[in-house]
């Protein structure tokens, strides 16, 4: 029993030392596209991710929020007005973000009020912010 235990924990520990090591390269050819960038959580991830290099699609609510984020951020991050109550909004923007983003191709992982395009799979997660 005791030695189930002991090689389950060395091989969650051995997963998780590989897990840490895992880097993302060529930040700054990566998309990320974020929603509810007026303020909070979204606002915080989208000017971190931009100090890090990553090219941020910003949608804000309001054009106090645009401007504010605007300000406190490199050109690398590009905004837009989204309503996401309203389907033409909606349409609009998707409309916007195929224009950024191109024929580079999108993966989508859906956190909270973030969708990531072209991001890479959970080691993102790893980040220290």
């Amino acid at each position: 029993m005791w030695l189930y235990l002991v090689a389950l924990v060395g091989l969650w520990t051995l997963l998780r030392f590989f897990r840490v090591r895992q880097v993302v390269s060529h930040l700054q050819d990566k998309y990320v596209f974020i929603t509810g960038c007026d303020s909070g959580f979204g606002n915080l991830l989208a000017r971190q991710l931009d100090r890090r290099g990553m090219r941020v699609l910003a949608a804000c609510l309001t054009e106090k929020g645009v401007e504010e984020l605007r300000n406190k951020t490199s050109d690398r991050l590009e905004t837009v007005i989204l309503d996401v109550t309203k389907t033409e909004s909606i349409v609009t923007a998707t409309q916007w973000v195929k224009e950024r983003v191109g024929n580079r191709g999108t993966t989508e992982s859906p956190v909270g009020d973030v969708c990531f395009l072209r991001a890479p799979p959970p080691p993102w997660l790893e980040f220290a912010f």
